[in-house]
């Protein structure tokens, strides 16, 4: 394996965990102290919750992505 790929796979996969770690301090924020704060319904939290499914559900097709990076470059 060359060593771009091998930085292109670091790379990515520093990218999913910082959007995996930023989507659930975001998301735990929203519904345990903001969202209180500042009296929101529960249609917000709904929203709060679909906002942070979209993160891990973008951060899963990365993973896979990630993986069959990893799956090339092994041969």
């Amino acid at each position: 394996m060359d060593k771009d790929k091998e930085l292109a796979i670091a790379r990515k996969g520093r990218h999913i965990g910082i959007v995996i770690a930023v989507t659930m301090a975001v998301w735990l924020a929203m519904n345990l102290f903001i969202g209180p704060a500042l009296e929101l319904t529960t249609r917000h939290a709904l929203l709060f919750d679909l906002a942070a499914l979209a993160g891990f559900i973008y951060a899963g097709v990365n993973i896979f992505q990630l993986w069959r990076m990893r799956q090339d470059s092994q041969g």
